[in-house]
């Protein structure tokens, strides 16, 4: 009998910690909503040791569980080396545990991730296959003219402002134009990327996302507001993600806020078992 490889045997490692992890944790947690039995328990300890024992509430708990299993799965994904922080996952999570959870989502389970704290010169592009684990694809993509050179730093959600729109987005389907087979995005955070569709802020192939643009020029170039992909990686990536999958763009704005970053919602949600 052929042995597994090793990258067998980690993918069903992986797999057994999160079956396992998927019915232990809301178990669990229904026992730390089981308030009731918690004031005689506590009562019972004090009176034996003659020490107050406070339990840690069930919102706690579930708060611990949550990050818990989120680190798990961006250790497993082995993100961190390829530069997509804990912080921009963390947020790129929650609000595709709050997409899922109003039933915005199809079923893939992909999360598409892009950053653009990172300068164009990286791969800032993520695609990650949350069922498997595993990361899809990882390249380079290009943000909006009129958001800066090699780094972008101003966003826009207006008309012909020619700049990338951060937050949440849900893809639509593709179709055929000016920069071949492209990929329609709705914006769904309200008062930075709902005009999305209206501009034509689309995924698409171009020429200017490339190493050799980079060598030539010292960055990408840009889009008029559309997060660009290679041209030798463009169509794959259409395929993968198209058809309701969450694509977070994140980026340095103190002033972003959305309303599915919000961690209770997405606590739920992953301790319910839906994702």
């Amino acid at each position: 009998m052929e042995k597994p490889s090793v990258t067998q045997r980690k993918r069903l490692k992986v797999r057994a910690r999160r079956l396992l992890t998927r019915r232990v944790l809301p178990f669990v947690a229904a026992l730390f909503l089981a308030t009731p039995m918690a004031a005689p328990v506590s009562k019972s300890m004090a009176h034996a040791s003659g020490v107050q024992t406070k339990l840690p509430s069930a919102q706690a708990m579930q708060a611990v569980f949550f990050d818990q299993q989120l680190h798990d799965l961006y250790r497993d994904l082995s993100v961190e080396q390829q530069g997509l922080t804990y912080a921009v996952f963390l947020k790129a999570m929650t609000g595709y545990l709050n997409l899922e959870k109003e039933g915005k989502l199809s079923g893939k389970k992909l999360l598409t991730v892009i950053d653009f704290d990172l300068p164009s010169t990286e791969k800032r592009l993520w695609v990650l296959d949350l069922a498997a684990g595993q990361v899809v694809f990882h390249t380079l993509v290009a943000h909006g003219h009129n958001s800066g050179e090699n780094m972008a730093t101003a966003f826009s959600n207006e008309n012909e402002s020619n700049m990338s729109s951060l937050g949440f987005y849900v893809t639509q389907a593709e179709y055929t134009g000016k920069h071949g087979r492209s990929l329609k995005l709705q914006g769904v955070d309200e008062g930075y990327n709902t005009n999305a569709l209206t501009r034509a802020v689309v995924m698409h192939g171009a020429d200017y996302v490339s190493e050799e643009f980079i060598r030539q020029y010292g960055r990408l170039g840009r889009s008029l507001g559309c997060p660009a992909l290679p041209m030798d990686q463009h169509s794959q990536i259409i395929d993968a993600v198209g058809n309701g999958t969450c694509l977070f763009l994140n980026g340095n704005d103190a002033s972003y806020s959305s309303k599915y970053l919000n961690q209770e919602v997405a606590m739920s949600t992953l301790l319910s078992g839906n994702s």
